[in-house]
């Protein structure tokens, strides 16, 4: 996954995104220990891609980068929903 693509998500797709990447990664780790699959290649890719996603977010808690701004469509159907 692109750094870019990464930084523009709201915090609640980071949050699935990581949920999804760890769920893939166990899978993974479980069919290579089965012999199912020798992609280790993907493996040190989904790493990578937990590892960014961990860090914006870090960063964002820290207030070191900001996150997306959301557009006016999106804080009409909030408001509309309360």
């Amino acid at each position: 996954m692109e750094l870019a693509k990464i930084q523009n998500q709201t915090a609640e797709e980071l949050a699935q995104q990581e949920r999804q990447a760890q769920e893939q990664l166990f899978r993974l780790r479980f069919q290579s220990k089965l012999g199912q699959t020798d992609t280790t290649n993907q493996l040190r890719t989904l790493k990578k891609d937990i590892a960014r996603i961990k860090t914006i977010s870090r960063q964002r808690e820290l207030g070191i980068a900001a996150a997306p701004k959301k557009s006016a469509a999106t804080k009409g159907k909030r408001k509309a929903a309360k």
